[in-house]
């Protein structure tokens, strides 16, 4: 069965002549217009060439490469040779980086099974194609036709944007529904970022206690930065209306935090250090290497530019711009800018509280003697490591054994004391009712099949007012559920920008994946001599294999659209470096 693509498809059907490409053409300015962000695949039944006879790429593929890539500053192009006959249509939607468009459009391609408007013009003299073609869900016609599909004039261009931005909400909301059976990993993540708004409370530390913590609110330059003027290296200052002496005597020098008063007269010039401020005259500085020394006189040995090598004041960062902004977790960087500006305090975001705990009678605590049948509690333990390099305090519950008496009473506790409630085990279909009707009981909560290998169950919802999530039992399901899911939860409740790096390698190995899923396996990236990334797996993948996560630098990861990955394919890996330490 063919997947079908996270990304939102719409095509266009017409007969030859009804001027899709124009329409197209007219149409796409409009909606872009309205950010949104535009794929376009279209279908040649003739042969093409994008390629100029005689361009050095057109050479090259003249010359035999069956693939050409020939990139510049703007744009980059890839051309493949399908000598043995079209492309798949899947196998093309899959090439597009569909993490950075909100929809593709299709034109041709009348044989594929997505959503298509139709485009008819009278003027043709060929019948409408929607009585033959269940694919189409609207008409865009010059003329009344008769159907129960909406109906578009089409030539009213507005009025078939304002169709397709339609389209695009419904399609989002169809799969972010629960209830809609398996959700995207992408729709899952937003839906569950649309319940959630930034925590409020905020605290005052001392700078050197705020790292790893969240800015509160803008942090506002109170002065220059510099403050004055300065040298940008050792050397000689001069007056830029002065140049052409072409020999000047020093009158004194200056040193960094000994400014100057005594202006610098024509004709005159001081030494100067890095970071010195300019004395009153001095705008220009050469560099002590381009200089010649004759006593108390100087001459130079290079052209000299009015104004170089100064650094003005207020360069770096001028009195009242935003020096770093509301949501920003402050590292070794912004620490060291904000030390720069005169802050000993910060004011922050108070640390998240995620109350953790694992589910099962048949999960030990490390330490204990294995009874036969168990499994030591290692989740709890990644989860921890995890929720702390997330910036958040712990509250370990420890193991809750299968009692809902006992379940009940700690999940309201931690609903009323956590930010954030987070369970290990005891949501897939297979588990002890009594825990889905303890949740039910405190609050609502959703259970959800994700089109994602590992960590397809997954719950979400509230305890009261507090956010809850129910990650997998299985080790490595549990880690990649909280980096997809948790995470970016995570930030959103700290009030950040959830943006992982995401970057593009070639395999250096087949990898298999089931369509119609997203698949993470775990992987080791490098660089190779050319500086290009290439990535494998760790080895067997199963979800319940810690250690293919210990091994892993990285995520692979394979879209639903892409059945498998060939030696030499592109496919996009996740760095976890900084996210799992």
């Amino acid at each position: 069965m063919t997947p079908a693509p996270t990304l939102p498809l719409l095509g266009f059907a017409a007969w030859s002549g009804t001027g899709k490409t124009t329409l197209l053409e007219q149409l796409i300015p409009l909606l872009v217009s309205r950010g949104l962000r535009l794929g376009v695949l279209k279908h040649a039944h003739h042969d093409f060439d994008i390629d100029q006879p005689g361009k050095d790429s057109h050479r090259l593929r003249q010359a035999g490469a069956s693939q050409m890539m020939v990139a510049s500053r703007r744009r980059h192009a890839r051309i493949i040779e399908t000598d043995l006959g079209e492309a798949d249509f899947r196998e093309l939607l899959a090439s597009f980086d569909q993490r950075s468009l909100d929809l593709l459009l299709v034109e041709g391609f009348k044989h594929e099974h997505f959503p298509k408007i139709e485009l008819h013009r009278a003027a043709i003299g060929k019948p409408l194609l929607f009585p033959l073609d269940r694919d189409i869900i609207a008409v865009a016609s010059d003329q009344p036709a008769e159907t129960t599909l909406p109906r578009l004039d089409i030539n009213d261009l507005e009025a078939i944007a304002d169709f397709v931005c339609a389209y695009l909400v419904q399609s989002r909301q169809q799969e972010q529904a629960p209830g809609a059976g398996f959700l995207s990993v992408e729709g899952a993540r937003q839906a569950i970022l649309d319940t959630l708004e930034p925590a409020t409370r905020s605290i005052d530390l001392p700078l050197a206690r705020c790292h790893g913590a969240v800015l509160a609110g803008d942090l506002v330059s109170p002065i220059n930065v510099p403050p004055h003027a300065n040298s940008a290296m050792d050397g000689i200052g001069l007056r830029s209306d002065d140049l052409a002496a072409g020999r000047w005597q020093l009158v004194g020098e200056v040193l960094a935090g000994q400014p100057r008063s005594a202006p610098v007269l024509a004709g005159q010039a001081v030494q100067i250090m890095t970071g010195a401020p300019l004395p009153p005259g001095v705008d220009t500085v050469v560099m002590r290497e381009e200089t010649r020394l004759d006593g108390e006189w100087v001459s130079v040995s290079a052209p000299v530019k009015a104004g170089q090598n100064v650094r003005q004041a207020g360069e770096d960062l001028a009195l009242g711009a935003v020096a770093i902004a509301a949501g920003t977790r402050l590292g070794a960087p912004q620490l060291g800018l904000a030390a720069s500006l005169g802050q000993a305090t910060l004011t922050v975001r108070a640390p998240l509280k995620v109350a953790l705990f694992s589910t099962g009678d048949e999960v030990q605590a490390p330490g204990e003697t294995l009874a036969p049948g168990h499994i030591f509690d290692s989740n709890r333990f990644t989860l921890m490591a995890l929720i702390a390099g997330a910036g958040c305090e712990v509250m370990d519950l420890g193991i809750i054994p299968d009692d809902p008496a006992i379940l009940r009473q700690q999940l309201a506790q931690a609903a009323g004391d956590a930010d954030l409630v987070l369970s290990s085990g005891g949501v897939s279909v297979g588990n002890a009712d009594f825990i889905k009707q303890v949740l039910a009981e405190l609050g609502q909560i959703a259970f959800w099949r994700i089109q994602m290998r590992p960590g397809r169950p997954l719950a979400f919802g509230k305890l009261g007012q507090t956010p809850f999530f129910g990650l997998p039992g299985n080790p490595v399901a549990a880690m990649i559920c909280f980096l997809q899911f948790v995470e970016p939860a995570i930030a959103r409740l700290q009030g950040r920008v959830w943006q992982p790096l995401r970057l593009s390698a070639l395999a250096e190995q087949q990898m298999k994946s089931r369509p119609g899923r997203t698949e993470f396996l775990r992987g080791i990236f490098h660089q190779d001599a050319s500086g290009v990334l290439r990535v494998r797996t760790t080895g067997p993948q199963g979800s319940g294999i810690l250690s293919s996560m210990a091994d892993a630098n990285c995520l692979i990861e394979i879209v639903p659209a892409q059945p498998a990955i060939a030696v030499g394919e592109r496919v996009w890996i996740h760095p976890l470096q900084g996210r799992v330490a």
